[in-house]
């Protein structure tokens, strides 16, 4: 049985920092595309970005997030992170850790169609 479980939200000041964390079970994060995506309140759900599984080509991220945020795995604790810097009322969220074990349309828009989920985590930035 596949668990992602996401920690490390909570609330934080403009400019100021944050670590989320996936732990994952049943499945091996190296072997795995695994991302981040995120929902506002009223908004749809958007990616954040991805690593992909190890041996392939890096790292995404989105637009809104690049140069701030940066997604990590430490393969030794089958553990995903998404470091989150420079952070702006405009980020926050719920964010979601997600797997799949290809990489391609399902990882743009909401993520329709990724295997694996976690409940996710609340990330909430004050002006």
């Amino acid at each position: 049985q596949v668990q992602l479980v996401e920690s490390g939200g909570g609330l934080v000041q403009t400019g100021g920092s944050l670590r989320l964390s996936c732990a994952a079970s049943g499945l091996t994060v190296s072997s795995f595309v695994m991302g981040w995506f995120r929902q506002a309140p009223g908004k749809a759900r958007e990616i954040v970005g991805t690593i992909r599984r190890s041996g392939g080509t890096g790292t995404y991220y989105a637009d809104s997030v690049k140069g701030r945020f940066t997604i990590s795995r430490d393969s030794a604790k089958n553990t995903v992170y998404l470091q989150m810097d420079s952070l702006k009322p405009e980020d926050t969220g719920r964010y979601y850790c997600a797997a799949d074990r290809s990489y391609g349309s399902k990882w743009s828009g909401q993520g329709a169609g990724i295997d694996y989920w976690g409940q996710g985590t609340q990330v909430t930035v004050s002006s």
